[in-house]
């Protein structure tokens, strides 16, 4: 299965979006239940939580105007604007 970086690229619909997911599902899984490191990460998973995913997302979507601040063609597409709030789950602080 492709990267969800890569396939984030490419979410244009229904059927790419559900595609992505699965990808940051199979990226998740490996990690479920390690113990997070002193920064509280797991190999490139910012939070080790559901909470923490969350809030990253939220945090991502509050600071860059959900996405529209870094590409304001993301406001076109909301299947990738979505996309990208799931993938800044895991990588936002």
């Amino acid at each position: 299965m492709r990267e969800p970086h890569e396939l984030l690229k490419e979410v244009t619909d229904e059927e790419s979006f559900l595609l992505f997911v699965k990808s940051l599902i199979a990226d998740r899984e490996p990690h479920e239940g390690k113990v997070a490191d002193g920064a509280d990460s797991t190999d490139g998973w910012a939070s080790n939580s559901i909470s923490g995913f969350l809030k990253g997302a939220v945090a991502w979507a509050e600071d860059s105007d959900f996405g529209n601040c870094q590409d304001p063609e993301l406001k076109e597409n909301s299947w990738k604007q979505f996309a990208v709030f799931l993938y800044c789950g895991k990588v936002y602080e």
